[in-house]
């Protein structure tokens, strides 16, 4: 595959293969309520390639069948049936389908101010889970508001919508220990964590600390480190006018070159690129 970050430009294409049913607030206001902006199951083929270069929301992707490629993290990934995805808000995503294989996927992606897309909102990267129920969930809202669109019955089904999003994306709140461990590590990211110190903290062995991790983040407990780090860098570049050598330090790289290049990595940019589109106002795509 071509390098990580090439051609990775603002992009959304469709192309006449791909089908989606989508629903969006402007048109139904409880989707708007539940500060959802939209929803969706899509069947794609190549050329079907989106790129956003600041996510503003909170987007959840889920496969439901062939296969597809998606950037998160950093690294691009397959994507096949039974795997679902969480991009959080500020940082690069994309996704493609691949020659000669179609793609099967349904999605819900969340305004900037739901509590969904905060700075705090933990979830995987990328785990195992049957999305069946989600998609029918997406495809019964889609027919309600084909018709006469009662916002009582509408209501229903984006209760059952964001009822299989909570049972994927809010595993810290099963794992009490984890949680505990990174609400207060989000609190001190400038401290040189290790996964000893991670561990002790967490009053569990590393390797546990490890596998608890993995399991219910899709991440190391490092790499998760780094993804606090640079989601709080990306929130302050974007909200405040701090110098970005103070963020740095402030999530604990006393390197700026490293911190750099770290950031461009997660995110595509550099600090001050990433800044500098924010503050121009540049329109995110909304696919």
């Amino acid at each position: 595959m071509a390098g990580l970050h090439e051609n990775l430009s603002e992009t959304h294409i469709v192309g006449r293969n791909t089908h989606q049913l989508i629903v969006r607030a402007e048109e139904c206001s409880a989707l708007a309520t539940r500060q959802i902006s939209h929803v969706g199951v899509g069947d794609a083929a190549v050329p079907y390639r989106i790129v956003r270069t600041h996510l503003s929301g909170t987007y959840v992707h889920a496969s439901l069948g062939g296969e597809g490629r998606i950037l998160l993290d950093g690294r691009w990934r397959p994507h096949r049936a039974g795997m679902v995805s969480l991009a959080p808000a500020h940082v690069l995503h994309a996704f493609h389908a691949i020659p000669s294989k179609r793609w099967q996927y349904c999605w819900v992606r969340y305004m900037p101010q739901s509590p969904r897309s905060a700075i705090g909102f933990m979830a995987p990267v990328m785990a195992q889970f049957d999305a069946e129920a989600l998609q029918h969930a997406i495809l019964g809202l889609y027919k309600e508001v084909q018709g006469p669109a009662d916002s009582g019955s509408a209501m229903l089904w984006i209760d059952l919508i964001e009822h299989y999003i909570s049972r994927f994306a809010e595993p810290l709140q099963r794992e009490d220990r984890l949680r505990a461990l990174w609400e207060k590590v989000s609190g001190d990211l400038g401290k040189p964590w290790t996964v000893e110190r991670l561990a002790k903290l967490a009053n569990i062995s590393g390797e546990h600390l490890r596998r608890l991790c993995q399991s219910s983040l899709g991440r190391s407990p490092m790499q998760q480190l780094t993804y606090l780090r640079i989601q709080h860098a990306a929130h302050r570049l974007a909200t405040t006018a701090a110098k970005i050598e103070d963020i740095a330090l402030q999530v604990g790289y006393q390197n700026p070159f490293a911190f750099s290049n770290t950031f461009k990595r997660m995110t595509g940019f550099r600090p001050s690129h990433f800044r500098n589109r924010r503050q121009a106002g540049s329109r995110e795509l909304d696919t």
